[in-house]
């Protein structure tokens, strides 16, 4: 996949009355139209408004929502999240082969140095951080879950080492069978890794360029995100391993509770969310897979990416199952739960 710009917004002024509407886009949002910049007006958005901001408080999930005095959103945050959604220049993330799986949005995902609190807002390190990431061309989120799609293009960090490009799902089974899991972001990387507490992990050589599902996130949010991250799937301060430890023991904020049935209210999501899903359809009720909530698709329903056997590592399309939560698909049936890290 490659993220197109569908063209940059260089300020955005409000046409009649906000409406205020939480939906799959991830973000409150009113009426807008492209504007060209005032010539000698700051280009910061917080910078120009910085003393007209507007901090509302909102509910399920408790969060605040900021607004600049045009009316503008520009960003909502999630009380015991780290996981904020920004308004930025528009984008469009599809892989060429699947018609109909692309996702338009204005949404960008970055994670906050701490974990959000009610008047956070009040404190010396919000407004600096705000006007940044607002301002900050830097990939997000979704953009570095983009760098792994089918066909996405290898590249290197400072150091030569490869961190982003087509990602496998595993090495071939035994006599050529499926590809079993086990692929962690270490192996995707091909480098010894020694976590907070102390345990290290060695790539398997011949996983070199995979991740599983739970390895997918921990790639995306952990190594290149800077989420923390665990050795096992034992409770701590980081992600686990595995996705079912991710959805049972990990951290975040529950947005749609596992009540062992499809949830049906796909509007609380936001892009960025973890989505969990018991594919297997177990006695034992627990999740078995794990993606990254993208927003709504050009066809108006709830599309994530995720990295699977049968598509071969991640994808957003429809290869072994719609990437859907809303189409009565194998997915959507098996979806179960989403937090907000």
């Amino acid at each position: 996949m490659t993220t197109r710009a569908a063209g940059l917004r260089a300020r955005r002024i409000l046409m009649g009355v906000l409406a205020l509407v939480i939906g799959g886009s991830g973000i409150v949002v009113g009426r807008m139209q492209d504007a060209p910049p005032v010539p000698g007006q700051p280009q910061s958005r917080v910078a120009a408004a910085a003393a007209d901001l507007r901090f509302l408080r909102r509910d399920d999930p408790d969060g605040t929502t900021v607004v600049d005095a045009a009316g503008t959103v520009l960003a909502t945050l999630t009380d015991g999240a780290r996981t904020a959604t920004l308004d930025g220049p528009e984008r469009t993330f599809a892989e060429p082969q699947f018609d109909g799986a692309a996702v338009t949005t204005r949404v960008w995902v970055r994670l906050l140095p701490e974990e959000w609190r009610a008047g956070a807002e009040q404190e010396g390190w919000f407004r600096p951080w705000l006007q940044e990431q607002l301002d900050s061309p830097a990939p997000d989120i979704l953009a570095m879950a983009g760098e792994y799609l089918d066909g996405a293009p290898a590249g290197e960090d400072d150091e030569g080492m490869r961190i982003r490009g087509d990602a496998r799902f595993g090495p071939p089974g035994p006599n050529g069978g499926p590809s079993p899991e086990n692929s962690d972001f270490y192996d995707y990387l091909g480098v010894r890794w020694r976590f907070a507490d102390g345990a290290a992990r060695r790539p398997d050589p011949v996983r070199y360029g995979a991740v599983d599902c739970s390895g997918f996130v921990r790639l995306v949010y952990g190594y290149r995100g800077g989420y923390p991250l665990l050795a096992t799937e034992d409770p701590g301060p980081g992600l686990p391993r595995r996705a079912r430890a991710m959805a049972d023991t990990g951290p975040g904020v529950v947005v749609l509770p596992d009540n062992g049935v499809p949830p049906s209210n796909l509007g609380a999501l936001q892009a960025g969310d973890l989505l969990f899903f018991d594919l297997d359809q177990a006695p034992d009720l627990r999740s078995d897979h794990v993606g990254i909530y993208l927003g709504r698709d050009v066809n108006g329903q709830h599309r994530f990416v995720s990295s699977r056997r049968r598509a071969d590592g991640p994808t957003l399309g429809d290869l072994g199952g719609t990437s859907l939560l809303d189409d009565g698909g194998h997915y959507a049936r098996s979806f179960r739960a989403a937090k907000r890290l």
